[in-house]
């Protein structure tokens, strides 16, 4: 087959799909189209993806239906194959729960629903890591059922600060009330009250002491016959601090770590895991073990950090899906690789100010001094005038969202 009989279908339209469309791009010079219920920014204006915006496509029936029909009316051309990749955690889950229906149409690779449901609620992939031996917090689950009059009257086993956090992050989403965050640090038992009086079943967990630089990304692919194929960590050195957006990294330099990538290597083996992976850890100095918080069954929001370092994660589904390439061995992101650059979500200057000054700081500096670095969006194949405007206007606004959201988390 040659690399212009097979089509990315991407579904989302938000950072994640712009890095995995530049990624194919940048591998074979190809234009994806992507399908969403909505067009966000970091996609617009874009002449290497083609978003098809469907009203009802991020939920059922919108989403089979409608690529069912494409698949039947479209997408039908015996020598080409459609490569479907689903980049967020609503599409992932969609996938998942159709796959056999759509598997007539397109080419692609997704996990049992039943193994997804275990690991979308942080509850049920908590005990999954005690099944596998995972690290993770100390945990507390808070069930509807421990409230009284609406709060938790209880004891919890560890003292505060604590993190709150929804179970489900996939239906989360669904969820609106004054004073909603992605997660929460809570710092007091009054705080802890007020949060937990307006919202459904979550976890508690101990918070890790340390800022944004204890933190870890790991970004995967699996193939069919559960062989990792590649595996790329990075260092987060800054987090998005508005409050719908916390946790997003907006800064990360390539780091190794050959006890994490062992570790996870053998749990995605074992649990029979298939697809992109993106696991989030941090670094507990009071054990000196790095703790796993999840895991999102699709490539991270900033997973492009990867690609930029000369792993192109496009190159690796493809090779799979589409020209049927045998595992050899597991490709592993390196610190110092010749291709290393640092990964910015946010201008130069934020990160300057706002990350906490230490040796990671000081490497990812002297990358920048180098011109080892980049961004996902600002791709110079793909800059026209009007996108250019939208970016930038894109980036500026983390200025107030720093100066208005960010303080110091040193636990």
């Amino acid at each position: 087959m040659s690399q212009e009989n097979f089509l990315p279908i991407l579904l989302g339209s938000d950072m994640n799909v712009y890095g995995m469309a530049r990624a194919f791009h940048e591998a074979y010079g190809i234009q994806s189209v992507a399908y969403a219920g909505a067009e966000l920014a970091p996609t617009r204006f874009s002449k290497i993806v083609k978003i098809n915006q469907v009203e009802g496509f991020d939920h059922d029936p919108g989403f089979t239906e409608t690529l069912i029909e494409l698949g039947k009316n479209t997408y039908n051309d015996p020598t080409i194959k459609y490569l479907l990749i689903p980049c967020g955690d609503g599409y992932a889950e969609l996938l998942a729960k159709h796959k056999e229906e759509l598997q007539p149409y397109y080419t692609f690779i997704a996990n049992d629903y039943s193994l997804l449901k275990r690991l979308i609620n942080k509850v049920s992939f908590y005990e999954v890591c005690e099944e596998y031996g995972l690290p993770y917090p100390k945990t507390f689950i808070l069930t509807p059922e421990l409230l009284t009059e609406g709060t938790f009257k209880g004891e919890l086993p560890f003292d505060f600060p604590v993190a709150l956090k929804p179970a489900n992050s996939v239906a989360w989403l669904s969820v609106d009330f004054e004073g909603r965050k992605k997660a929460f640090i809570i710092d007091d038992r009054a705080e802890f009250e007020e949060i937990v009086s307006r919202i459904y079943e979550m976890i508690v967990q101990d918070f890790i002491p340390g800022d944004d630089s204890n933190m870890r990304v790991l970004n995967a692919y699996v193939d069919e016959n559960h062989e990792v194929r590649v595996m790329g960590l990075g260092h987060p050195l800054l987090e998005d601090p508005t409050p719908g957006a916390v946790g997003n990294y907006v800064v990360i330099i390539p780091d190794e770590n050959e006890q994490i990538y062992q570790m996870i290597r053998k749990f995605l083996k074992e649990i029979e895991y298939v697809g992109f992976a993106n696991f989030d850890l941090k670094y507990d100095a009071r054990d000196g073990q790095y703790k796993l918080f999840e895991i999102n069954l699709r490539q991270g929001r900033s997973s492009f950090f990867i690609t930029l370092s000369g792993l192109n994660l496009a190159k690796f589904i493809t090779e799979d899906l589409v020209f049927d390439k045998p595992y050899t061995e597991t490709v592993y992101g390196k610190a110092d690789a010749p291709e290393a650059k640092l990964w910015l979500g946010v201008p130069k200057n934020i990160f300057l100010t706002y990350a906490k000054e230490n040796p990671a700081k000081e490497r990812a500096k002297k990358l920048l001094a180098e011109d080892r670095w980049g961004t996902t969006v600002f791709y110079k194949e793909d800059l026209s005038l009007k996108r250019w405007i939208l970016l930038k206007r894109m980036f500026h606004l983390y200025n107030k969202r720093f100066k208005t959201y960010f303080h110091t988390k040193e636990g």
